[in-house]
């Protein structure tokens, strides 16, 4: 097939880097290689500053201070670091309080470290979701008592892309003396996210989700890393202070700090045009196909995710007739596995719906061009597959 008709439509599961990005990093892997640790001399003091500058970057783009910033291998990193490394502290402090509130449609890097906990011993509760693909807070507050050590929900869904009310939730934490983190990743980059607005103590971002390298993200920390005595995952160096070990991909954080930076910039009129893209593809899609369920249409979700339940047809069937349309059922890190989505299930879509689902999104390199080829190539497929 000519690539050059593949149309990007899975901005959920990752985005291309930004040339601007590319072109940023490059000096880093061969002229600026120095290790960041070693200050002894020019080279690695040069490579600090790259990494400090890419700290105060990323804290700008969410409200904190560079102290606050630790950078991670990714947000699954910076997710497990947040839960697993707090519970340890809060044992290792000798609290009582034993309970983990999470939300029903977590991604796998909140709900997997949380079910490892409750291995443990620790107390773990899901808040469900409502038919509109956002927590149900009334169940959120019952579930939060005096033994609630963390509560951790995401900001942005991944597959179906709703927005959580995470300030509401934090509100609902500080009530029982409880932690409150959030799972940024598919928010960072692509809306507002700002860390005092949303109240909350830990926050976990990814640069891939929002034009920057693989391999990288950040774990915020209010007040930094002393104020909430996490436990390490790992040992070694004491890098990234004394959290997260190992030698500093500077080449990877210098690129997460321009994506963070380019979004600072471009990120409200970007969110306006590919929100324009979503909703031309939704508003021409539901004329052409009446049946379609767009799954959370009613409710605040990302500017460029389209989820999209197509009634008797089954979804792998359909993307296989659309070769030219890089498309997803779901969440990248559950594909392969022959369960329907726990996100569809969640908000009361059958197994049959949740199986005739599709995840659609728009993002920055995306054309108006490709909303109409994009309808006209699903229209063409469904006509195939009911003939």
């Amino acid at each position: 097939m000519d690539d050059q008709r593949l149309i990007y439509l899975d901005h959920a599961a990752t985005t291309p880097c930004d040339p601007r990005i590319v072109e940023i990093m490059q000096p880093y892997w061969i002229e600026q290689f120095a290790n960041p640790s070693s200050s002894v001399h020019i080279a690695g003091r040069r490579a600090r500053d790259a990494i400090e500058r890419a700290r105060e970057q990323v804290a700008t783009l969410i409200g904190a201070t560079s102290r606050e910033i630790v950078f991670t291998s990714g947000a699954t990193e910076a997710n497990n670091v947040a839960i697993l490394g707090l519970a340890r502290a809060v044992r290792h402090r000798g609290s009582s309080r034993n309970r983990l509130v999470t939300t029903v449609f977590e991604h796998a890097s909140v709900w997997e470290p949380a079910k490892a906990l409750a291995r443990e011993g620790s107390d773990v509760t899901q808040i469900p979701a409502t038919p509109l693909g956002i927590v149900d807070l009334a169940t959120a507050e019952k579930q939060m008592t005096n033994q609630t050590f963390l509560v951790s929900i995401q900001l942005a869904n991944n597959e179906i892309g709703t927005l959580q009310p995470v300030k509401e939730v934090a509100s609902l934490a500080r009530n029982v003396g409880a932690v409150i983190h959030c799972d940024a990743t598919q928010a960072v980059g692509k809306i507002s996210t700002d860390v005092n607005d949303l109240d909350v103590d830990l926050l976990s971002l990814s640069g891939h989700k929002f034009y920057g390298p693989k391999g990288v993200g950040a774990l915020y920390i209010r007040g930094g890393p002393d104020s909430w005595p996490l436990v390490p995952l790992m040992f070694g160096g004491g890098q990234e202070q004394g959290l997260r070990p190992g030698t500093v991909n500077v080449p990877a954080v210098v690129g997460l700090g321009a994506a963070c930076e380019i979004a600072s910039q471009e990120l409200e009129s970007e969110s306006k045009r590919v929100a324009t893209f979503r909703d031309a593809f939704e508003d021409q899609l539901r004329r052409a196909m009446p049946e379609v369920r767009i799954n959370g249409r009613s409710v605040c979700r990302l500017p460029g995710a389209s989820s999209l339940t197509f009634p008797n047809i089954e979804a792998d069937v359909l993307l296989a007739q659309m070769p030219q349309l890089i498309l997803s059922t779901g969440s990248a890190c559950a594909s392969g596995t022959w369960e329907p989505s726990h996100v569809l299930t969640a908000i009361g879509l059958s197994r049959e719906a949740a199986w005739s689902t599709i995840r659609c999104t728009w993002g920055r390199f995306s054309k108006q061009s490709e909303v109409n080829f994009t309808i006209e190539t699903l229209a063409a497929a469904i006509r195939v597959i009911q003939s």
